[in-house]
């Protein structure tokens, strides 16, 4: 086993290591998000972390981590008899992001069913997780079948296994902890939220603690033991700090005071739930206990804030990550209380004294701020040029939930949400032979063409002979992710009756439906008489919001150009990841204006999407009490539909209507 990097040698990070530390204290703070950009040392933290904690005493031979004092009276290896077990460290069980639903929850052993006939249940990585911790890299990548199985180990902790015949039951407590990039796209709110703690990482900007991140990583590399036994010192004091800690940590007491200002900054924050004021409660005791006090203080409960909140207040991927320090200081001061000890840790304070290996302090975080809102579009002519009557950008109005586009058919791509499948994990939909390697058996169907043989082969009533032509792979459906291109008409037909920002709240509340989806965003603008891609295809919609927010507008509308530059996009993006199918939503009011015969270029143009299948969406953005219905005839040529602004409400009437009108009509026909 390599030598892993001492937790005690990292340098900086100050926030990373204090909340690792405290949920080594106490694990029931619910585990630690850690997000920041590559290279910042996450992951090596995280598997640091594992030589600090205390050894774990567990039932022998038991393969779900029983304690010998109180076994799980339901663990499958069991039943156990309380008494006296072995002593092992406690482990560090990573998840990769590829891993099956197999390898997670366990499964039937099929080696021993067929061989043996006997139903034997085969661990996964959650029983081996059981009192230790399940670490995940790059956990906004992982698929959303096991993100599922995940959320339901966490709530309950255990597992339930309910397959193949098999009915199986186990302890699955641990301690979550995540890294990810959030250039990479953000993680599902639901998973999010099971994550006690959030730090936000990044490297040092300064030179001499960047050297000395370099000297120390160069001196591990060249000889590890050696570089180890320098820091066994540290290592065993923080060691023996977090035993010390977790025997103090019953002791601690949380007054109302404290309870108080925990309530009143959860409040003022607005977060969902009561989540956030039992993990601030119990972060904050465990700030106590590591800190070697039995009470609570004003700026364990400020710490535990700064940790445990900023994730929770994010109301979607488009809100800074953050909490605005002056606001949570104001909080604490209004409802603290006399006896609560120091209310004013000022900004920088560490809390509960901080108690992490003295370290070359990193510089602080950049303050929260921004460009103020821009105004309102006003009226005006009608430009005459590509950069003539440009007008400033608009504000996008409040997004709503939309109606779900997918695209029809059955696909091959990345794992997500949106449209039709054909998947290794989800529901299973049948069986067929394997064509090459058996990933995942049909045992039933399995069973079922190997039947009829058995007379044949010799062995009727003595236990089932199963070939290899006898095997059956498991067809499954799921849901994937797919390319959501929006090609957006900045022109001044869009702009002229202040509609732009009605659009932009319509196609805010897109992105943020692709966002739930697991899709990749793209965008394309056109006005005047060009297109640009604003933003390639990528997988962090917030780069689109931000994009779209800034978006200025006026000119003439080169809907022509527009469908062409967004064809392109299409091309390059299928020779990357050809298996990922595009959808392609086009929010115009269907105008095409400059050039010459422009509505016949945008036709021919329109009618390329339509020869490859590719599936459309024409948001009808025209407005008035005269309409010309371009947007509709926009979308026949696509090969597409189109809905318009009212209609992309998932709730709205007129899209109900529609709704039930194609549903009668198809019963009729």
């Amino acid at each position: 086993m390599s030598t892993p990097y001492p937790f005690t040698a990292l340098v900086g990070q100050d926030d990373l290591r204090l909340a690792l530390l405290l949920n080594a204290v106490s694990p029931a703070v619910g585990g630690v998000l850690v997000r920041g950009e590559k290279g910042t040392a996450k992951s090596t933290a995280v598997r640091a972390l594992s030589a600090l904690l205390p050894a774990v005493d567990v039932v022998a031979g038991c393969r779900f981590s029983c304690a010998p004092q109180a076994p799980d009276p339901a663990c499958p290896d069991g039943p156990h008899e309380p008494g006296t077990g072995a002593s092992r460290a406690a482990r560090m069980v990573e998840l990769p992001v590829g891993a099956s639903e197999d390898r997670l929850v366990g499964a039937l052993d099929i080696e021993r069913a067929l061989a043996e006939g006997v139903k034997a249940f085969e661990p996964g990585l959650l029983a081996d997780a059981h009192r230790g911790i399940l670490y995940v890299d790059e956990v906004n990548l992982l698929h959303d079948h096991l993100v599922d199985l995940l959320l339901d180990a966490a709530a309950m902790g255990a597992s339930y296994v309910e397959r193949e015949g098999v009915s199986v039951r186990h302890a699955a407590r641990f301690l979550l902890v995540g890294t990810m990039n959030p250039e990479e796209g953000e993680l599902r709110p639901q998973l999010l939220d099971r994550f006690g703690l959030t730090v936000e990482v990044a490297a040092s900007r300064e030179p001499d603690q960047r050297v000395e991140v370099v000297r120390r990583r160069l001196a591990y590399d060249d000889d590890p033991e050696g570089f180890a036994g320098r820091w066994a010192e540290d290592e065993a004091a923080v060691r023996a700090r977090v035993v010390a800690a977790r025997a103090l940590l019953p002791r601690v007491r949380l007054g109302d005071g404290a309870l108080r200002q925990i309530a009143a900054t959860c409040a003022a924050f607005e977060v969902d739930g009561m989540r956030a004021d039992i993990v601030m409660a119990r972060t904050a005791t465990a700030l106590a206990a590591w800190a070697g006090r039995e009470d609570v203080l004003a700026e364990d409960v400020r710490q535990a804030a700064l940790l445990a909140l900023p994730h929770r207040r994010r109301r979607n991927p488009f809100d800074a990550p953050g909490l605005d320090e002056d606001k949570l200081d104001e909080t604490l001061d209004e409802f603290g209380d006399d006896d609560g000890g120091d209310d004013d840790p000022g900004p920088g304070d560490g809390g509960g004294g901080g108690g992490v290996p003295p370290q070359d302090q990193g510089p602080d975080a950049p303050a929260e701020g921004g460009a103020p809102a821009p105004g309102e579009a006003s009226d005006g002519g009608q430009p005459q040029g590509a950069g003539a009557g440009e007008q400033q950008p608009v504000r996008a109005a409040e997004p709503f939930r939309t109606k779900v586009l997918s695209v029809p058919g059955l696909g091959d791509g990345a794992a997500g949400r949106r449209s039709r499948a054909r998947t290794e994990h989800g529901r299973t939909t049948g069986s067929r032979r394997p064509r090459g390697a058996l990933t995942k058996l049909h045992l039933a169907a399995t069973v079922q063409a190997a039947a009829p043989h058995q007379r044949a082969r010799g062995r009727a009533g003595r236990g089932l002979v199963v070939r290899r032509d006898d095997l059956r792979q498991a067809t499954r459906e799921g849901r994937e992710g797919n390319l959501v291109l929006f090609v957006v008409d900045a022109s001044g037909s869009m702009a002229a009756r202040k509609r732009m920002g009605a659009v932009k709240g319509a196609v805010l509340s897109l992105l943020l439906d692709a966002y739930q989806r697991r899709d990749k965003v793209g965008l394309v603008t056109f006005r005047g008489s060009a297109a640009d891609v604003a933003l390639p295809p990528t997988s962090s919609v917030d780069a689109a919001a931000a994009r779209l927010e800034s978006l200025p507008t006026g000119g003439r509308t080169p809907l022509a150009t527009g469908l062409l530059k967004a064809h392109e996009v299409l091309r390059i993006e299928r020779l990357r990841d050809p298996a990922r199918r595009p959808l392609v939503v086009v929010v115009t009011d269907g105008r095409a204006t400059g050039g010459p015969e422009p509505v016949a270029l945008a036709g021919r143009a329109a009618r390329l999407f339509a020869a490859e299948g590719v599936a459309s969406v024409v948001v009808d953005c025209e407005a008035g009490p005269v309409r010309l219905g371009l947007a509709g005839q926009l979308a026949g040529e696509l090969g597409g539909t189109a809905v318009t602004l009212d209609e992309l409400r998932a709730d709205s009437i007129a899209g109900l209507v529609r709704d039930v009108r194609a549903g009668n009509e198809r019963k009729v026909a």
